[in-house]
């Protein structure tokens, strides 16, 4: 019999969170009213649009690496339901800090706030993923260890970018925006971890 919560319900739990921070970004974006044309009051909305795509891939990031990882893990304990919990209450803070970002964009303590947040998503999704890998009995069997490695390294990179994006932030915070940009881009590309990941999790 299954330890904890079945992995549904965390899955389940875990798409409705994401799901709604998703949603909660867009409601920072507002038309500025005034006598202007709609083009130029859409123009100046432009860095709260940036904003709001970047993070919203951003949480596309998360999301599927925190996919893989549901995707070899089988079983839950009461520690791991907390570690997922962690991970998802810095999750729902993230629109607020890229609502900080948007409006605040040229001060280096609000680019600092959001690469922050990332950071924290970053270490919380590697706590959970290295304390399920650190017990045999919560994975699938024959988890292969450089798939673990290789997922950990992934994320350990998120975050020595984020890192250095909030270092640069206080030369030029249009470099570390830009250095933002860069980390879903890497993600976009295929992996060792792509390929041993299915369409379905194991019951």
């Amino acid at each position: 019999m299954a330890a904890g919560l079945p992995i549904r319900r965390i899955e389940a739990l875990t798409d409705g969170v994401f799901a709604i921070a998703m949603t909660l970004l867009v409601l920072g974006v507002e038309l500025p009213r005034g006598a202007d044309s709609l083009w130029s009051r859409l123009l100046v909305l432009w860095p709260k649009l940036a904003c709001y795509v970047l993070s919203f891939v951003m949480l596309g990031v998360l999301w599927i690496g925190h996919h893989y990882q549901l995707h070899h893990i089988r079983r839950t304990d009461r520690a791991l339901i907390w570690l997922n919990l962690a991970f998802l209450l810095v999750i729902t803070f993230l629109p607020f800090s890229t609502g900080v970002m948007a409006s605040e964009r040229l001060d280096p303590a609000a680019v600092a706030l959001y690469g922050g947040s990332i950071i924290a998503a970053g270490a919380a999704l590697y706590a959970h993923w290295a304390y399920a890998t650190a017990r045999p009995a919560l994975v699938n069997p024959g988890l292969d260890s450089k798939l673990v490695a290789t997922l950990k390294l992934r994320i350990v990179a998120g975050i020595a970018l984020s890192g250095v994006a909030i270092a640069v932030a206080y030369i030029d915070t249009r470099i570390s925006l830009g250095l933002f940009l860069v980390l879903p881009v890497a993600y976009w590309w295929r992996s060792r971890a792509d390929d041993l990941v299915g369409d379905d999790a194991p019951d």
